[in-house]
């Protein structure tokens, strides 16, 4: 008897029917199976496409070490088949309820995983069998959303990466989170200094060179904007290239903390805070009689900055937190304050 033909597609009996507002299938397959045909898309910060963390491989393996116990168990994988030329998968109505979903062998992956990328990352061998929900013809953007309500209070999920899909969701950001559409700015700006060097949780060709979080400076944005009250003067715009000209000359001032962040502190939490809060005196005392810019910066910077100690062994030394941030910012404040009287009394 000849050899039977391989099978061109993968068929699933599912089940038909709605989670909340949105129609899903539900079934069952083995991890091996389902790892085979699926894909995590992740972040890529230099293009700005997908939506998922860095895979963590530890937090795989614990699950991986979990479900081979005798009495494990999870709840349902969550994937969507993504819309694709062509497609590739298709949905067989059956009886009732009943559905077949069937899946081309030897297509591009498409089934995206939703919900279950470190649940999934180390099964790629097991026969497992677990249950799965999935979504049809989401678009990325749907994705992206569905990922951040489940996600949003995941315990080491990065912050930083529910701000940058709360970005791709939003429709005026600068109204909305004037705060996340400059900290953007400065990370897409080409002549920022901090121009692809904010960490947002994904993945980066330049992630050795990232110095400090898209949540970090977000935050201390913020407080930029409520002590200075930028806004009411200027566009959040012409706000963003203003915060843009003070970081400019806070790197070319202090051109060697800035090209050695793992000595100096510049570039870390209490840092941009305190160098933010520093921003915003700066500000207030320029409007409105005139509009701060890089020379302003940088003349303000040279008077005092040069001089004080920003390594990790200075004065802010041990400072983290906020009452960390309101002590930095007295030190700098009180820096600058005793060098204005030297000039003053010569």
């Amino acid at each position: 008897m000849a050899d039977e033909a391989p099978k061109s597609v993968e068929s699933f009996d599912c089940l038909v029917g709605s989670s909340a507002q949105r129609p899903v299938l539900l079934g069952f397959a083995s991890a091996k199976l389902l790892h085979a045909l699926s894909f995590a898309d992740v972040l890529n910060e230099d293009t700005g496409r997908g939506y998922q963390r860095r895979f963590h491989s530890a937090h795989s393996l614990d699950f991986r070490r979990y479900i081979r116990g005798a009495s494990s168990s999870t709840i349902p994988l969550t994937f969507n088949l993504r819309p694709t030329v062509g497609n590739g998968w298709r949905v067989i109505k059956g009886v009732g309820r009943n559905v077949v979903l069937e899946i081309d062998r030897g297509a591009d992956r498409f089934l995206a995983q939703v919900d279950c990328q470190h649940r999934l990352g180390h099964l790629a061998d097991l026969d497992t069998e677990l249950p799965f929900m999935c979504f049809q013809g989401l678009t990325e953007l749907e994705e992206t959303e569905i990922f951040g309500v489940i996600n949003g209070k995941a315990k080491g999920l990065s912050r930083s990466l529910l701000d940058f899909h709360d970005a791709q969701l939003c429709n005026d950001l600068a109204t909305d989170r004037p705060e996340l559409f400059i900290a953007l700015y400065l990370k897409n700006e080409p002549a920022s200094p901090w121009h692809m060097q904010l960490d947002l949780g994904g993945g980066s060709t330049s992630g050795l060179l990232r110095r400090a979080s898209l949540r970090t400076i977000q935050k201390a944005i913020k407080r930029f904007l409520n002590h200075s009250h930028i806004t009411r003067s200027v566009p959040v715009e012409e706000a963003a290239k203003i915060v843009l000209d003070f970081w400019r000359a806070v790197a070319a001032v202090l051109s060697e903390p800035w090209n050695r962040p793992r000595k100096f502190l510049i570039n870390k939490g209490v840092g941009v805070y305190a160098l933010m809060d520093l921003a915003s005196d700066l500000v207030v005392e320029a409007l409105p009689e005139r509009r701060p810019d890089y020379a302003y910066f940088a003349q303000a910077l040279s008077d005092f900055a040069i001089e004080f100690d920003w390594s990790s062994e200075g004065p802010l030394r041990g400072l983290g937190g906020e009452s960390g941030v309101t002590s930095a910012i007295e030190i700098i404040r009180d820096a600058r304050r005793r060098s204005r009287l030297r000039v003053v009394n010569g």
